[in-house]
């Protein structure tokens, strides 16, 4: 999470930067952000919710939040391609101007740190039972990619 952490705020100082030069236009918001945003806090939710059924060794509770936290995240990751798709139907593309780029440069990065999370749920749902452990650390990381979505979202909507 430090990597990660120094990659977005890498990106974001670079961000700030970069739009105070002339030729920055901002994007206008695909209102489908706004329910990915809801979509990833659900998906933190139940994930949340299953760590803390796998501390008490409620098996059945802990496999149920922890599989609707994880289709919630990827229901996440499909929205933003859908977002993407919408910003492209109105005109901007990855080289459309410099707030595009950044845009696609963020939402991709967050996204692919997503699948990853993803592919450690994966594993940590496999198991059978999942330790109590493994779904703490899988729920970490979960709320720290919904802590930095929050950040990037912010930011994307201020300027």
């Amino acid at each position: 999470m430090a990597v990660a952490t120094v990659l977005f705020s890498a990106l974001i100082s670079a961000y700030l930067v970069r739009m105070n030069l002339p030729d920055w236009r901002s994007l206008p918001e695909p209102k489908l952000l706004w329910l990915n945003t809801a979509l990833l806090g659900l998906s933190s939710l139940f994930l949340q919710r299953a760590s803390w059924a796998s501390r008490q060794l409620h098996l059945e509770a802990t496999r149920r939040n922890l599989w609707l936290g994880g289709l919630l995240g990827f229901a996440f990751v499909v929205g933003q391609l859908l977002a993407w798709n919408q910003l492209q139907a109105m005109g901007y593309f990855l080289v459309s101007n410099p707030s595009s780029s950044f845009f696609y440069l963020m939402t991709a990065l967050h996204a692919l740190h997503l699948l990853g999370g993803l592919v450690a749920w994966g594993v940590v749902s496999s198991r059978t039972p999942p330790t109590p452990l493994a779904v703490e650390l899988c729920t970490t990381y979960w709320h720290f990619l919904l802590l930095v979505w929050l950040v990037l979202y912010g930011l994307l909507l201020l300027t």
